[in-house]
């Protein structure tokens, strides 16, 4: 039955017997000697093993939330990388073009082997030797050959080719066999770009070879990158006779002879 305390009309649990009496000679669990239950006592377990001990609370991490760390790290890479680049083209824009030219791996710079080679100004009439093939330097016909972008699909005079490195032109050689694929890659750096063209040269140790006046640059095929470099930085730089003289008005007949006696058009104007 419910008992009523001080406190309220609280209920407090029934207590059922099991019928069951202690086992002789051993008291009850929560009994103290003379019937009483002792105040206070902690409570044994049935085991007799003492009081149980307080279980500590486990602790469980949270995971770390790497989506903003990620981002984080992604921005500052790309700031860095941003700064670095910014840093390395101001440097880079600082030097010289004779200083950029040097940085190309494998160019031939003749103005620093051979300085008589690379004076300008040497008009002569007639078939002309060349030490060095493609030639890059050295006299040349009073005409040049046209370079304003002109593609030739034959060879042409090295007399005239030589008085339009002097005027700044780069011209890309390349051998007869090279595959069509590569020589339209070639066309495309070349046509309709002022101070630039292209023909077949026969007789080469390299499948592509490009000239300014006093460099060469020789690569295996068109897709090298420092074709572009090398057309950057010395196409109309490398002129002798100043950023503004004449690639047009020029020859655009193809052979390997020398044209001599053109009409006054054709004749040199610098």
């Amino acid at each position: 039955m419910s008992i009523s305390t001080p406190g309220g009309p609280q209920r407090r649990p029934t207590v059922v017997s099991t019928g069951k009496k202690p086992a002789a000679g051993r008291p009850a669990a929560d009994a103290k000697p003379g019937g009483g239950k002792s105040a206070g006592a902690p409570r044994q377990s049935s085991g007799g093993k003492g009081p149980r001990k307080p279980i500590t609370p486990v602790k469980v991490s949270q995971g770390r939330s790497w989506g903003p760390i990620a981002l984080f790290v992604a921005v500052g890479v790309l700031a860095v990388s941003i700064i670095g680049y910014g840093a390395y083209a101001a440097f880079q824009g600082s030097k010289s073009w004779e200083q950029r030219a040097a940085d190309i791996d494998g160019i031939v710079d003749f103005r620093e082997k051979d300085p008589k080679l690379v004076q300008g100004g040497q008009h002569q009439q007639g078939a002309i030797k060349y030490d060095v093939l493609p030639p890059v330097a050295g006299p040349h016909n009073p005409a040049w050959q046209n370079c304003m972008g002109d593609v030739y699909d034959a060879p042409i005079a090295n007399e005239h080719a030589v008085h339009s490195l002097e005027h700044g032109t780069v011209w890309i050689t390349y051998r007869p066999d090279l595959p069509a694929d590569q020589v339209s890659k070639l066309r495309s750096k070349v046509q309709g770009v002022e101070k630039a063209m292209l023909s077949p040269f026969e007789g080469l140790d390299k499948p592509i070879s490009l000239q300014a006046w006093g460099y060469q640059l020789k690569v295996d095929n068109a897709d090298d990158s420092r074709i572009d470099e090398f057309i950057k930085t010395l196409r109309v730089n490398a002129s002798v006779e100043g950023p503004n003289a004449n690639c047009g008005q020029g020859i655009t007949a193809t052979g390997t002879a020398p044209r001599d006696n053109l009409p006054q058009q054709q004749q040199p104007t610098q």
